[in-house]
């Protein structure tokens, strides 16, 4: 038994002990037939199967009428997908997907591999402002910012957080000629308490991870998101579908803060 295998079994002991409540389910995307193996670059099929699945399981909303339902004290019942980062893939082949079956969906764009058509920290070519003015065309893609270089924001100086999160939102505005509403923070890593301020005074919503719902008194700047894996089964979708495995997403988070702080100690 490997560790990924233990761990969604321990999830799947405590959801039955403890079933997750209703509530609104954010599905965090990466990459989709980019064709490496990383855990959360999807084959094409995987993706196309999930949101085929997602379509017959529960409703899918936007990010922007999910978030004015939170913040009216109501909790919106459905799924929100994301994808975070900005590579090619993104309006290449997951945006036809979600057209073809009228899925609406928000991108986080770290704006500056975009600008200055860099490929990301990890080699996935980024996306192109065309492609993405593209996709707008559709009525359903929203984007929102990433920060402009994907730094971690729980180290960085108040005018560091400012550059950052003032540049992108500046490149989203002047090349799509919408200005971003929502942010998610790099790695799904909660800033310092200089870059939460900062944060709040420029977004409605700000995204983590967590595999939690997101219910009505919730905060929007700790909006809870399940990532997806390209070696999730149909079985362990579902239960993401419906805010479960959140020991899953617990441990995740652990192990997310670990490694960041391993990066900059």
């Amino acid at each position: 038994m490997n560790s990924r295998t233990l761990v969604q079994g321990i999830a799947r002991a405590y959801d039955r002990l403890r079933p997750p409540p209703p509530g609104l389910v954010v599905l965090i995307y990466h990459r989709v037939g980019g064709g490496t193996d990383s855990m959360v670059d999807l084959p094409t099929e995987v993706f196309e199967a999930q949101m085929t699945q997602l379509t017959a399981a529960r409703p899918v909303l936007t990010l922007d009428h999910a978030i004015d339902e939170l913040a009216a004290g109501r909790t919106p019942d459905g799924v929100v997908l994301t994808f975070d980062d900005g590579t090619s893939d993104f309006h290449d082949i997951a945006v036809p997907i979600l057209h073809r079956l009228g899925l609406p969906c928000t991108l986080y764009a770290a704006t500056g591999f975009i600008d200055r058509g860099d490929p990301m920290p990890w080699g996935a070519p980024s996306a192109t402002w065309n492609g993405l003015r593209d996709t707008l065309t559709s009525g359903l893609v929203t984007v929102g910012s990433h920060t402009r270089d994907h730094p971690l924001l729980d180290t960085l100086s108040r005018e560091a957080v400012a550059e950052q999160l003032d540049a992108s939102i500046t490149s989203i505005t002047q090349q799509l000629g919408v200005a971003p509403r929502h942010f998610a923070y790099p790695k799904a890593v909660p800033g310092n308490a200089v870059a939460e301020i900062a944060v709040r005074a420029r977004f409605a919503s700000a995204a983590l991870a967590g595999n939690r719902v997101n219910i009505a008194g919730g905060d929007p700047h700790r909006l809870w998101r399940t990532p997806v894996h390209r070696h999730d089964s149909a079985d362990v979708f579902a239960r993401k579908l419906h805010g479960g495995l959140r020991v899953e997403g617990a441990i995740r988070e652990q192990v997310a803060r670990w490694r960041a702080w391993q990066e900059h100690r």
